[in-house]
């Protein structure tokens, strides 16, 4: 996949999941703002309510999104007989989607009325998507092949040397070390002032300087374009390899947390749905 397909990839998977919202709003927005108590004078009442069709629908498709969204994922991840279709960074961009627009129709399946049982798989729920968000955070920050395999530092190291001589071959003459020093010099400044947000804006400030002077030797736009875009790169790298150990004992940590309220999310919505098949409750089937 081409970085400009993946962008309109990524953007069409964040449209869906704003638009699928704003819908839900859109339709229900009247009901779900009502007091409990008056909910049942609606006009929409029988609809939009949990066991409705509308509602209860909702319910079944977001499960499913849900499920699908985990055990496809997980499935990609340990078989190696799936490897072949599609790198595992697609799959898990393609998980966090199902994994947020299947409880944001859970949401409204709910009716935003929480309480018994249910409430418990909600707020895990929840906090597997909290989690989740903070979880693919983590996970950026650790360099991987485009498959999505995890790199070692000696792998980092030469990817990083191979930008440095990429840019050097660039701008022969024009003295790169300077840029790097006196980023390392303020960074090391930063880590005794506001730390992880100043490095960024030492980065920033000491990139704008090094465009200038690319502008002043006289260099081309687009080839300033694919230097900086190179500078940028190598910089990323280098700030992740600083903070490696450090993000992969997070992710460890942050498996810890994420599976058990997966697992008690997945449970106690299983009890859910056999409890509403047993007192009869069927969707439009």
């Amino acid at each position: 996949m081409s970085p400009l397909t993946h962008k309109i990839y990524i953007n069409t998977l964040i449209l869906i999941v704003l638009v699928t919202t704003a819908w839900l709003i859109y339709i229900g927005y009247d009901y779900y703002s009502m007091p409990l108590e008056e909910r049942f004078y609606h006009p929409g009442h029988a609809d939009l309510k949990p066991s409705g069709p509308y509602g209860h629908g909702l319910g079944i498709i977001g499960t499913v999104l849900i499920l699908t969204g985990v055990f496809g994922y997980m499935a990609r991840k340990r078989f190696r007989a799936l490897s072949h279709l599609g790198s595992l960074k697609y799959w898990l961009e393609f998980h966090i989607f199902l994994c947020v627009l299947g409880p944001v129709m859970v949401l409204f399946h709910t009716s935003f009325k929480f309480g018994g049982i249910v409430s418990i798989s909600f707020w895990s729920m929840v906090a597997v998507v909290a989690s989740g968000v903070l979880g693919r955070f983590i996970y950026l920050q650790i360099p991987r092949t485009i498959q999505g395999r995890e790199l070692s530092l000696g792998e980092i190291k030469d990817m990083m040397e191979g930008l440095g001589n990429s840019i050097s071959e660039s701008v022969q003459h024009v003295p790169l070390q300077t840029l790097k020093e006196e980023i390392i010099k303020n960074n090391l400044s930063a880590e005794k002032s506001l730390g992880f947000v100043q490095r960024y804006i030492n980065e920033y400030k000491a990139k704008n300087k090094f465009r200038e002077r690319l502008k002043a030797e006289n260099i081309s736009s687009s080839d300033i374009k694919t230097i900086m875009k190179l500078v940028s790169e190598e910089l990323t790298i280098g700030r992740r390899v600083e903070t490696l150990h450090t993000m992969q004992k997070y992710f460890r940590y942050w498996h810890v947390a994420h599976l058990p309220f997966a697992i008690i999310m997945l449970v106690i919505m299983i009890i859910h749905v056999a409890v509403t098949i047993a007192f009869g409750y069927t969707w439009i089937f």
